[in-house]
């Protein structure tokens, strides 16, 4: 289970390391993603696959479906991490997520997302100021 929040550096050539704790969930290779809000998700290989074929299972007759099966797919790239923990982010996703230097490494139970430092402050502290309100509206649709 990936939990936390991690701050950490990109460096000059892309990598990130990945925080120890989460690396041996990993090892048997992960893929990197866009994802929503401007960040990108880390999934174990498992887990990837999973959601590559509900995706894939989404009705290609809607435009809607095609559009983010585009979205998911068409920027996922496999990623292995080196000896010291760390993972290559290509730069087209490097720079959907405007990663720059400093990144923020966030553990969501079965994936990891990976920010900006700038875009997660931003995301995090509208996030808070609202969480009850958005706690509400959850409650509407199913109970948590």
């Amino acid at each position: 289970m990936f939990l936390g929040e991690f701050h950490h550096n990109l460096d000059s050539k892309g990598r990130v390391a990945i925080p120890s704790k989460f690396r041996v969930k990993l090892n048997e290779g992960a893929v990197v993603a866009r994802a929503l809000d401007n960040c990108l998700a880390l999934y174990p290989k498992k887990t990837w696959f999973v959601l590559a074929k509900k995706l894939a299972a989404l009705p290609i007759v809607k435009a809607n479906s095609r559009a983010f099966n585009r979205f998911m797919l068409s920027g996922a790239m496999d990623v292995s991490l080196d000896k010291q923990g760390r993972a290559i982010i290509p730069e087209y996703l490097r720079k959907y997520a405007g990663l720059k230097k400093q990144i923020i490494i966030v553990g969501l139970f079965d994936k990891l997302e990976i920010w900006s430092e700038e875009r997660w402050n931003k995301y995090s502290m509208h996030t808070e100021k609202n969480s009850g309100e958005i706690a509400e509206k959850l409650g509407e649709i199913e109970n948590i």
